[in-house]
C-alpha cells in the first residue's frame, strides 16, 4: 500500500534533512520508496526553483509565485509522485500545498480563495497521508542559515512569522494528518520521533519490515 509522506517548516527547521534521512531508513528496510523535493523533482521543476529560489532573479509578484509553484507542482505529480504511488511506493516529499498556503496565503498575503482554487486545479484532491511540521522560532532558523541566497530567507522576520503561524494553524485544523515536531531538538532525537509515527502508519497499512 503506498504512502504520500510531507515534510514542512519554515527556513532553518531541517525538514530536508529529516526527509532524505527518513527516505534512507526506509530503503534500508527494503521498503519501495521515492525521494523528491518543491519545486523541483522535474526538469521543468528544478527551472522553475532556480528562479523561485535565487535572490538575484528577475522581480515576481506573489501571484506569478503563485502560479510558479503551482506549474511546478503540477509536473511533479503527473511524472513523479503519482506513478509512484500507483507503483504502491512510498512518497516522501519535501514541501507540497501547505507551503503555499503558509508561504503565499500567510506570508505574501494572497487570497486564500485564490490559493484554494489553483491547488485543487493542480493537486487533483490528493491529500498527504502524514505532513510533518518541524516547527522552529523564526529567529533560531534563521540563524542556521549562514550564507543567505534565497528570496524567501531575505524576508523580513515579520514575514518568517506569519509563516510560522500560517503551519501552525493549518496543523491545528487537521490534527490526525499532521505531527509537529520541535526542531530546536537534536537532530537524532527529532529523526527517532519521526520514525515512530512512520511506524504507525506502516503497520496501519500492512508494510512489513526487514
Amino acid at each position: 500500500m503506498s504512502l504520500f509522506i510531507v515534510f514542512e517548516g519554515g527556513e532553518g527547521c531541517g525538514k530536508s534533512t529529516q526527509a532524505r534521512a527518513l527516505y534512507r531508513k526506509l530503503c534500508h528496510q527494503g521498503i519501495p520508496a521515492v525521494f523528491t523535493i518543491e519545486p523541483g523533482g522535474t526538469l521543468l521543476g528544478t527551472r522553475i526553483r532556480k528562479i523561485l529560489k535565487n535572490r538575484g532573479s528577475i522581480p515576481i509578484t506573489p501571484e506569478s509565485e503563485l502560479f510558479l509553484f503551482s506549474a511546478s507542482r503540477s509536473q511533479l505529480l503527473k511524472e513523479v509522485i503519482l506513478p509512484a504511488l500507483q507503483a504502491g511506493k512510498i512518497v516522501i516529499c519535501d514541501r507540497f500545498i501547505s507551503s503555499t498556503i503558509a508561504y503565499q496565503g500567510y506570508g505574501r498575503r494572497l487570497s486564500m480563495t485564490t490559493i484554494e482554487r489553483v491547488n485543487d486545479l493542480t493537486i487533483q484532491k490528493l491529500v498527504p497521508d502524514l505532513t510533518i511540521l518541524l516547527d522552529i522560532d523564526p529567529e533560531e532558523g534563521l540563524a542556521r542559515r549562514r550564507d543567505i541566497y534565497d528570496r524567501f530567507e531575505s524576508m523580513d522576520i515579520s514575514f518568517h512569522r506569519r509563516v510560522r503561524e500560517g503551519y501552525l494553524k493549518m496543523a491545528s485544523l487537521d490534527s490526525d494528518r499532521w505531527g509537529i515536531i520541535d526542531a530546536s531538538l537534536p537532530r537524532k532525537e527529532i529523526a527517532c520521533i519521526i520514525w515512530r509515527k512512520i511506524l504507525d502508519l506502516l503497520k496501519e497499512s500492512n508494510h512489513s519490515l526487514k
